[in-house]
């Protein structure tokens, strides 16, 4: 099967798998995205997927997406970083992405700003929360999102739209779904103590998005189930 075809018919396979997810939540489909994690995969295989029907892709790597956007730059799409951001790269991140999905410290929403400032824009973001204890994760501990959320409504540039995190790895997915029931929990509070809106609950992979849905999730990133397995050592 071609590269094209393969991605397209592994496209349909996500999203009956979405329709059926949200069916037993009683959700509407509809309210719930997928973005398509690119990482490692090349720009073709991004391009065969927004063929499909996608229109939302997530970058781990600021250099990594740099080499890709040239091939890329004729596509009406929306792209995320998703990464973990650092600092000397967050003003190349804002030119080069629509929307931060990974702002989790008040250091990096003031680098994040200035940036926006001087590109003319007002950049979408959301906050990520760190709810397992697995020390190589990054993410805003439960006790400091409130103060985070609170910096970052305060900056001119970034607009907080919600909550994404990753829980530790299991291969039976519903062990994440007390993860995903306290994001959403959180994403709750956090929105009635800031008084403005968090519709973006950003939560579920491959291997676990269906209990994602169960638990609220309105965004999905997904790049196994698309694109295949990643070669080895490539993440």
């Amino acid at each position: 099967m071609h590269k094209s075809d393969r991605i397209a018919a592994n496209l349909k396979l996500v999203h009956e798998r979405i329709a059926q997810a949200a069916a037993r939540a009683r959700r509407d489909a509809s309210g719930i995205s997928v973005v398509a994690v690119g990482k490692t995969f090349p720009a073709d295989a991004i391009r065969a997927a927004y063929d499909a029907g996608l229109r939302h892709f997530g970058e781990n790597r600021v250099q990594e997406f740099e080499a890709k956007r040239e091939k890329l730059r004729d596509l009406d799409a929306t792209w995320h970083f998703i990464g973990h951001l650092q600092s000397n790269k967050a003003h190349r991140a804002v030119r080069l992405f629509d929307r931060l999905d990974c702002v989790d410290t008040a250091a990096i929403a003031k680098r994040i700003d200035p940036a926006a400032a001087s590109e003319g824009k007002r950049i979408p973001v959301l906050i990520e929360v760190h709810l397992g204890s697995e020390a190589t994760k990054s993410g805003v501990g439960e006790s400091d999102l409130p103060a985070l959320a609170e910096k970052i409504v305060a900056l001119p540039h970034l607009e907080l739209q919600g909550l994404m995190s990753i829980p530790p790895y299991s291969d039976d997915p519903e062990e994440a779904r007390p993860y995903f029931r306290k994001l959403r929990m959180l994403r709750d509070e956090l929105s009635e103590r800031i008084g403005r809106p968090l519709p973006v609950l950003s939560m579920g992979m491959s291997h676990d998005f269906e209990v994602a849905i169960g638990e609220g999730a309105t965004e999905i990133r997904i790049g196994t189930a698309l694109f295949g397995e990643r070669a080895k050592g490539q993440g």
